[in-house]
């Protein structure tokens, strides 16, 4: 009789653990690290919301608590634990001590994520930059290999490239070349925007939170095929297009990477060339998802990151993305209110093809007046 084995390893089973405050960003917080996590392929076992009283140096919370947190976890199976705040790496070892786990925090994640949606040199380089920067202080950090179950890939080389890399000197020699490397395709990106501004043809970046429908926005006017999935990073790459709005008006429209909050330093210094796109625009595509609860905090942080490029006084149109998602029942309401709370927005579904015309009026009228 022949035996059939399963040769795909199953999917991880993650504990979390969000520490809240009673702010009203808290249940955002708690879904977007779910978001993440689902993104990576892990299957969610628990999701533990704490309230912190006492942060002690060893665990960044009470040993009590912290024990107590370990437990559930080996109760629960738990492959790995994954936190929605930072330890830092003498907290993460001992978190991994005490569990007997491997513990992930969010700027990981993120990290993990992106090492799956690079596709081009570019965005490989940046991400290994980040990577390798990121686990530099983490070398005794249990390793737990995430992109193998999927077929995918971490990092530029396969999975485990990190853990055989344990040589502090070497990995800085390597962040030293990559460095470098990056530098000489930050010349070739300047040369293109050099070649674009001597068109004389404005240039718009389409910015906003990630999974807001920036690549559908881009797809949807230009005919491009960026990839454009309901999944967190699709796009790391700035990739633009020509577009004409009505006869004798173009436009560069340049489909940048989402944003997220507290996006990890190490991410925003390694795609600088790439988020720098949107602060040499002339212009701004703000889109935001009107169906997400959390759509303020998602403006604010999109709103935030851009001052952070130095390009919050760029003009801006903001579009209000997904209205067919709205709930039927009061549809009307939750629009009407959503206007109130963003003046003059415009809003449209890119799926089906609704308030694009609007749109195009509007682009052709900031066009005029740059």
């Amino acid at each position: 009789m022949n035996k059939f084995y399963e040769t795909q390893e199953k999917p991880k089973k993650a504990f979390l653990v969000s520490i809240i405050s009673g702010a009203s960003g808290d249940e955002a917080a708690c879904r977007e690290l779910q978001g993440l996590c689902e993104t990576l392929g892990l299957v969610i076992g628990a999701h533990e919301k704490i309230r912190v009283r006492e942060r002690s140096p060893r665990f960044g919370m009470g040993s009590g608590k912290a024990e107590e947190l370990s437990q559930k976890a080996k109760e629960l199976e738990a492959d790995l634990i994954v936190f929605d705040w930072n330890p830092n790496p003498s907290q993460q070892r001992n978190w991994e001590e005490l569990s007997g786990l491997p513990v992930i925090d969010r700027q990981e994640l993120i990290i993990r994520i992106f090492a799956e949606r690079a596709t081009t040199r570019e965005a490989e380089l940046q991400v290994k930059l980040a990577e390798l920067t990121y686990f530099l202080p983490r070398l005794t950090h249990k390793y737990i290999d995430l992109s193998r179950q999927r077929g995918g890939r971490y990092g530029t080389k396969g999975s485990g490239e990190t853990k055989l890399e344990t040589d502090r000197r070497k990995i800085e020699k390597r962040i030293h070349l990559l460095e470098d490397e990056i530098k000489q395709v930050g010349k070739q990106r300047q040369q293109q925007r050099r070649q674009r501004e001597r068109s004389n043809i404005p240039v718009c970046a389409i910015v906003g939170y990630t999974n807001a429908g920036k690549s559908s926005l881009l797809n949807a006017l230009t005919g491009a095929d960026v990839l454009a999935q309901d999944k967190l990073f699709c796009t790391l790459d700035a990739v633009t297009r020509r577009f004409e709005p009505a006869p004798g008006s173009s436009v560069l429209l340049t489909d940048t990477v989402g944003f997220i909050r507290s996006l990890p330093h190490s991410l925003i210094k390694a795609f600088h060339s790439t988020l720098e796109e949107a602060a040499l625009a002339s212009f701004l595509i703000h889109i935001l998802d009107a169906s997400d609860p959390a759509i303020d905090d998602n403006y604010k942080t999109t709103i935030s990151v851009l001052k952070d490029l130095n390009a919050r006084e760029i003009p801006m149109i903001t579009l209000l993305n997904k209205i067919d998602c709205l709930p039927t029942d009061d549809e009307s309401a939750v629009l009407e209110d959503l206007k109130n709370r963003f003046p003059d927005s415009i809003a449209v579904s890119v799926k089906n093809n609704i308030g694009l015309d609007t749109l195009k009026e509007e682009i052709v009228t900031m066009v005029q007046k740059i």
